[in-house]
């Protein structure tokens, strides 16, 4: 039978077979493989439950990842970045320090409730979700009604160093004020991310023609910032709505001129950084993205790639984000010790890196396929 299906087809049965193997008691791990990311993580686990919502029998696993967040939820509001050990180092280790958390344990919120049309925890957890978003509401000290970040503290918590008005960070929080009905914060957020107001920490560069990934205070005209391309937050701009038509035109036009999504989609930055370079810091040589084209400098990871076929279907694009999809498809088939959905492949080359089975490599091409299938942006 395989041998009859297209490789989308094929792609979006094994992304079951990865989602199946990552589902656990406490929720979804980041991987599904032994000895691989073996804890539950609420950016890795709620951004899977995009794709895996749409599956009756992952609807336990979803909620069992939100409640064991609530759980761990500290006293005042912070969500845990990652709940569990996932090696022999960690035994059954909180941690924190991290913006995207409660971000994303907003969005799994939604998510869970949208797509089981169940609003009982929406209902048990309120006070929590609602203890979430004043926490970051909190991490706003210019009083601009932006979210704040530290250094390192989303995804990208080895490279490279950002900090301040993040896009990333930014376009998340826009989703989640428009989730929770927050309609006035989210319109300011936009406004002032897209420069039309308080022009000093806008986001997007007019000449650049796509978001900055982040900027923080300018020092008669010194501004600190830095220009190189975030992949995962100006495509996640386009999908939650904060990218107006025209900028997130703009921004895929960039990709496409740059070749970011060559010849898989997507490369996380955009140039890769280099020792001696402005953005290059010293720490960068001790981590996996020392290298140029791997790991978080300019590697290829599938899971954004599932946003960038997204915001295309977004922007109507409809051919164009079917042909990414194929291509999407390819790399998430790609074997590394005999299994796919990888965490990364090699920016040049397309050699699969990383954890295989990676779950959230699955749930956003689920995703991605779902958007594609019904030429409709889902959930956003």
């Amino acid at each position: 039978m395989k041998k009859f299906m297209n490789i989308k087809e094929q792609a979006y049965v094994k992304a079951i077979e990865v989602l199946k193997q990552a589902a656990k008691p406490n929720g979804f791990f980041a991987s599904g493989l032994p000895g691989g990311y073996e804890a539950v993580w609420a950016r890795d686990s709620l951004t899977t439950a995009l794709g895996a919502s749409f599956f009756k029998e992952y609807q336990t696993t979803i909620k069992k990842s939100l409640e064991l967040l609530t759980k761990n939820q500290t006293e005042l509001g912070l969500i845990p970045n990652c709940v569990g050990s996932y090696n022999t180092d960690r035994k059954s280790a909180v941690t924190f320090n991290s913006l995207d958390a409660p971000l994303w344990y907003i969005i799994g919120h939604y998510v869970y409730a949208k797509n089981y049309q169940d609003s009982s925890l929406l209902k048990k957890y309120s006070r929590n979700i609602s203890q979430a978003l004043l926490w970051l509401k909190y991490q706003d000290p210019d009083n601009l009604g932006l979210a704040v970040q530290q250094p390192t503290a989303d995804w990208q918590d080895a490279f490279p160093h950002k900090y301040g008005y993040t896009i990333n960070g930014n376009a998340l929080y826009y989703a989640a004020l428009k989730i929770l009905g927050e309609n006035k914060a989210a319109a300011n957020v936009k406004k002032i991310i897209n420069g039309q107001t308080k022009q000093y920490t806008a986001l997007f560069d007019n000449q650049l023609g796509y978001y900055l990934p982040w900027v923080w205070k300018n020092h008669d005209g010194d501004r600190e910032q830095e220009q190189w391309f975030d992949s995962l937050g100006n495509v996640f701009a386009i999908v939650s709505g904060l990218a107006t038509e025209k900028i997130a035109l703009s921004i895929l036009n960039y990709i496409e001129k740059e070749k970011i999504n060559r010849q898989w989609p997507l490369k996380a930055i955009w140039p890769p950084l280099k020792p001696g370079g402005k953005e290059w810091h010293s720490y960068f040589s001790k981590c996996n993205a020392r290298q140029p084209y791997h790991y978080l400098n300019a590697g290829v990871w599938p899971f954004i790639g599932g946003f960038y076929v997204a915001a295309l279907v977004k922007m109507k694009q409809y051919e164009k984000a079917a042909a990414e999809l194929n291509k999407l498809a390819e790399s998430n088939l790609k074997k590394l010790r005999n299994y796919e959905f990888n965490e990364w492949l090699d920016g040049k080359t397309g050699q699969p890196k990383g954890e295989p089975y990676q779950a959230w490599s699955a749930g956003t091409y689920l995703y991605a396929y779902e958007c594609v299938k019904r030429k409709k942006v889902l959930l956003f």
